[in-house]
């Protein structure tokens, strides 16, 4: 909760801590769904995604981070095995996400003494999503019925890079387990249609693509956690 807090006043109240180091940027990239629908490829782009970003670097090794993010999603049982493709489901999706947590750096990442610097990340939180519940309606269709909110928790690994004093450059891909089994139709509300598929796996969502990001700050003091 202590983490927490202090990241809401990160945000809130820049004015506040002039002596900290901050980055505010944006990611775009690709996105997939791994679900009941479609392909069975868990790293496998087919719509777009952009969205923005903010981190509040703390140490050398960690930072707190939040994120927007949106994607489409779409599959169709054309691109799955046999049987999927015999069945001839499709549908599409969008994700809007906004996402909180903590990057992990494996190596220092110290960006004050003008050298370039590098080094592999994970990040991991809470998210919380909105997107349209799904069924299958008389014509065998998949359509969206009702917008919803819903929880994931995202698993992120990637790189980043610094470009000169003041921007980084990164690359990632980040895995969101959802809890739910409907952004693709096979769990909707028994009132608007019935399930399908294997109903004891939740669906999940893929980012592929990178971050850039506008640093700036004077050294932290990293006694206080």
């Amino acid at each position: 909760m202590r983490y927490l807090t202090s990241f809401v006043i990160v945000l809130f109240f820049v004015q506040s801590i002039k002596s900290q180091t901050y980055e505010v940027g944006l990611m775009a990239g690709g996105a997939n769904y791994i679900g009941d629908v479609g392909s069975t490829y868990y790293i496998a782009p087919n719509d777009f995604a952009i969205g923005a970003i903010a981190k509040w670097n703390r140490s050398k090794r960690h930072a707190f981070r939040a994120s927007f993010l949106y994607a489409q999603i779409n599959a169709d049982d054309r691109n799955g095995d046999a049987r999927r493709e015999q069945r001839g489901l499709s549908f599409d999706n969008s994700i809007k996400e906004l996402s909180i947590g903590m990057e992990y750096n494996f190596w220092d990442w110290f960006l004050y003494d003008g050298k370039p610097q590098w080094t592999p990340y994970i990040y991991t939180g809470i998210t919380g999503f909105n997107y349209g519940a799904q069924a299958i309606n008389s014509n065998n269709q998949i359509e969206a019925y009702a917008d919803k909110w819903n929880f994931a928790i995202p698993m992120v690994v990637g790189i980043k890079k610094t470009l000169g004093r003041n921007f980084v450059i990164g690359a990632e891909i980040g895995a969101r387990y959802t809890f739910t089994d409907n952004l693709d139709g096979s769990d909707p509300d028994p009132r608007f249609g019935e399930g399908f598929g294997n109903l004891n796996n939740n669906d999940w969502y893929m980012f592929t693509g990178i971050t850039l990001s506008y640093t700036w700050g004077r050294i932290p003091c990293y006694c206080a956690f």
